[in-house]
């Protein structure tokens, strides 16, 4: 007997078994939600090394990419891809590690300085708010409030609770003992995983081509062709965005807290290197960087030279207006192509689910599901016989305002 098979029929049967094994899928996994999350927490534990490897060598690729522009041009095209690879690969690691020790070896012990001096001004803090305490009790007329009996009960109450912390002292530490040996291995994991990533890295930088070109024939053998050109352009078009932009926004903090710290030390203004690896660091992050690294740089100089945070304040609207202005536009470019609206949405949702980290990746990530469901409504627009220009689009009584 002979089976007449309609393709038609036998596509929407394979279509509805996959999405009745996607949603099974779902379904047993938000039933067994903390083993699922227990198991790609091992996952991602694992793959940890390699991650960093990848971060490094994704960071790293844009010294990699002008090392070996750099070469051509003095050789003039004969140094062969291999050894002119090499090259680029070791210059690329000399100029990180040179990078790491400036900074271990200059910034961070005037940073640890800088934390020492304002830990040893806090007495001297304590005491001028004593004295601010005593002229507004003269001021206001409180004099009548025994301040002597008021110390001795504030006096009292803190030798009652040392005495407690002093009696709970052993058992704490006798609790703590775990707690400290698991911080020590888990420090200890996290820096090999550092150095066992820097390794991977340098392979992942002598073969990326040849990583892109595996991944790109296993899709070639799962998927149509034409899907698998247009991934490609869709990953291209990613890289282009994220690392135009992460390469751009990193050298741009590097010039800001260069300039910074430039600035400050001309005019002798204390801290200057602990603000100004706050300014650079917190500049990563687009429109609110600044006043998150300012506001605590002027707190800080606020309790010291009240009359220098003043100055400092001014001196850091001016340093961003320059930077919005002059630096980042010649750095960056457009490399998003997302106006500051959405600039804005992709810092507050992301960071909102990511923290720190997504308020700094969330730009070039929104740009590019930007890009896509950009592309997406104009491939449907051609294929309707419509016009793809917002522009056309607009209303006739209210048109689109352009510069």
């Amino acid at each position: 007997m002979k089976f007449d098979f309609n393709r038609k029929y036998n596509t929407i049967a394979a279509y509805t078994l996959i999405v009745i094994a996607i949603g099974a899928a779902i379904v047993i996994g938000i039933s067994n939600i903390s083993q699922v999350g227990a198991f790609f927490s091992k996952i991602f534990s694992i793959l940890t090394p390699f991650l960093w490897g990848f971060a490094i060598a994704y960071i790293l690729t844009p010294v990699l990419k002008y090392c070996e522009r750099t070469l051509g041009r003095i050789f003039k095209g004969k140094l062969k891809p291999r050894p002119r690879r090499t090259l680029s690969v070791i210059f690329t690691y000399l100029f990180a590690l040179i990078v790491l020790i400036v900074f271990f070896r200059i910034v961070i012990p005037q940073i640890a300085q800088s934390f020492a001096t304002l830990a040893s001004q806090v007495p001297s803090w304590m005491e001028q708010l004593k004295v601010i305490a005593m002229e507004l009790a003269e001021k206001y007329d409180l004099q009548n409030i025994d301040l002597n009996a008021l110390e001795a009960t504030t006096f009292d109450k803190l030798l009652n609770t040392l005495q407690d912390m002093l009696k709970n002292l052993s058992t704490a530490l006798t609790s703590a003992i775990p707690q400290i040996i698991q911080t020590t291995v888990n420090v200890t994991a996290s820096v090999l995983n550092v150095i066992i990533g820097f390794i991977i890295s340098v392979y992942m930088m002598f073969s990326k081509e040849l990583f892109f070109a595996r991944i790109r024939k296993l899709l070639t053998a799962l998927f149509p062709e034409k899907s698998v050109e247009k991934m490609a352009v869709v990953i291209h078009q990613s890289n282009d965005i994220f690392s135009g932009f992460i390469s751009g926004k990193i050298l741009d903090s590097f010039i800001i807290g260069l300039l910074c710290f430039v600035f400050m030390s001309i005019f002798g203004w204390p801290y200057a290197m602990l603000i100004s690896v706050i300014v650079g660091v917190t500049n990563v992050i687009p429109y609110f960087g600044p006043f998150i690294g300012a506001i605590p740089s002027i707190l800080i100089l606020l309790m010291v030279e009240p009359w220098t945070a003043l100055w400092f304040a001014i001196f850091i609207l001016v340093l961003q207006q320059i930077d919005g202005n002059i630096i980042g536009p010649k750095i960056l470019g457009d490399s998003t192509g997302l106006s500051a609206f959405w600039v804005i949405f992709a810092i507050t949702i992301f960071g909102s689910l990511m923290g720190p980290l997504g308020m700094f990746i969330g730009v070039p990530l929104f740009a590019v599901i930007y890009s896509l469901v950009r592309q997406f409504a104009e491939w449907r627009l051609s294929k309707k016989g419509l016009p793809t220009t917002t522009d056309e689009y607009a209303s006739k009584e209210h048109p689109i305002i352009k510069k």
